[in-house]
C-alpha cells in the first residue's frame, strides 16, 4: 500500500561531510585563482556569484513533496508543482530519481524533466513513483 502523499527535505551540504569541505576548498580557491590572474575585484565577485548560484541547491535545502495528483517541489522563494501525467518515464540513480516527460530516453530529459534527490528514503520514494507512472 502506497501512502497518501509523501514528504522530505533534501540537503547535500549536511549529507556528506568529504563533498561539503571539497566544495567550500574549490568555492575558495577557483575566485583566488581568478583574482590572482586578473588583478580584478569585478572578476573575483562575478565568478564568486557564478559558483555559489550553481551551488545553491547543493548549500540549501530542497523540499518535495509526492501527492496522489501532483509532485510539488520548494526552493528559496520558489515552489514548482507538477502533474503525474506530465511524466512518462523515470530513471533512479544512487542520489536520486530523474523524471521525464519521454517514453523513451532523450537529450533534452535533463531540461524538461526533474531530479528528485533522496534523502535517506530511497526505497520509498521509488516505490511511490513506480505507483503514479507506469513506465
Amino acid at each position: 500500500m502506497v501512502e497518501e502523499s509523501l514528504t522530505w527535505t533534501s540537503h547535500p551540504l549536511k549529507k556528506n561531510k568529504r563533498s561539503t569541505i571539497l566544495v567550500i576548498l574549490f568555492i575558495t580557491l577557483a575566485p583566488a585563482v581568478v583574482f590572482f590572474s586578473t588583478n580584478s575585484l569585478f572578476f573575483l565577485l562575478l565568478s564568486l556569484v557564478i559558483l555559489l548560484g550553481s551551488l545553491a541547491s547543493f548549500f540549501l535545502p530542497t523540499t518535495y513533496e509526492l501527492s496522489r495528483d501532483k509532485i510539488k517541489v520548494k526552493f528559496l522563494i520558489n515552489t514548482r508543482e507538477m502533474e503525474w501525467g506530465k511524466y512518462r518515464s523515470f530513471y533512479v540513480d544512487k542520489n536520486g530519481v530523474l523524471l521525464s516527460p519521454f517514453e523513451k530516453p532523450s537529450r533534452l530529459e535533463n531540461f524538461r524533466g526533474i531530479y528528485v534527490r533522496f534523502e535517506q528514503n530511497k526505497e520509498e520514494v521509488v516505490n511511490y513513483i513506480k505507483s503514479r507512472i507506469k513506465s
